[in-house]
């Protein structure tokens, strides 16, 4: 489906965004992977799913909070694989306190990365997009782009931000063949999630048990968790000519979180 074009990936060496990144290759996408881990990881995972799929895989370990370096690893998805057919804005960072306590620097770092960088590589890759005819714009929000919870103030910010953005760029690529669109999961098993378990075990005293039942799957009707390959699957649907009327939506993944 999506042979010969190219997918970049930020956040993919891990979680959900390594998900949708095995998936676009199994579509037939180039993939280029972004994140932090261990190198030799990293590069074994490149040449798996390149072995496997028979694509080419990249990968640029851009900081994703410093625009300079958004700027380069955009330079190098241009110069390298002609640019970014498919660009899903995945990384991010959470961090759980009551907002008198919550630390400046967090607030920074979590809009910076979870809000400013999609702005970033989108305003650097819809130009291509624009000249192509054809780009697919895909933002990892969350349920939390549409609803709040307690203790998570830079991150419902970021996320809500997103909605606005994903909205906002559907409108300018519309009539150029670019649909942006954001897909947004209740709690999905990832090790973003462990850590988030622990932060609010502690701000709210409770156990991890208890946080996992009362507060992250009583949150979901359907108590279980959403999985990486679901939200996998719905990114890559989103680039498919069935989905290619959708624009500017906000897809819920959340097992009716929001529906309540």
């Amino acid at each position: 489906m999506l042979s010969g074009k190219t997918a970049l990936v930020t956040g993919s060496t891990s979680g959900i965004g390594k998900a949708i990144a095995t998936r676009f290759a199994q579509d037939g996408a180039n993939v280029v992977l972004n994140g932090f881990g261990d190198k030799d990881e990293i590069q074994a995972f490149r040449e798996e799913l390149a072995a496997e799929c028979g694509v080419k895989v990249g990968y640029s370990g851009a900081d994703l909070t410093d625009a300079a370096a958004i700027q380069d690893m955009m330079d190098y998805v241009g110069t390298d694989f002609s640019g970014a057919d498919v660009l899903v804005n995945n990384a991010g960072v959470q961090h759980v306190a009551p907002i008198e306590e919550f630390p400046v620097a967090k607030w920074d770092l979590i809009i910076g990365l979870n809000l400013t960088s999609s702005f970033h590589t989108i305003r650097l890759a819809m130009p291509g997009m624009k000249e192509k005819g054809w780009g697919r714009i895909i933002q990892t929000a969350s349920a939390h782009a549409l609803v709040a919870s307690p203790f998570k103030v830079a991150y419902v910010a970021a996320k809500h931000g997103i909605a606005g953005l994903t909205k906002t760029v559907a409108l300018e690529g519309a009539e150029h063949g670019v649909r942006c669109n954001a897909i947004c999961p209740g709690y999905v098993h990832t090790p973003l999630v462990d850590a988030q378990i622990a932060d609010t075990a502690k701000a709210r005293g409770i156990t991890e048990e208890e946080v996992i039942r009362d507060v992250i799957l009583a949150a979901q009707p359907t108590k279980e968790f959403v999985t990486a390959e679901q939200v996998a699957a719905m990114a890559s649907f989103l680039c498919s000519p069935a989905a290619a009327q959708i624009n500017g939506a906000l897809m819920q993944m959340d097992g009716g979180w929001v529906a309540q």
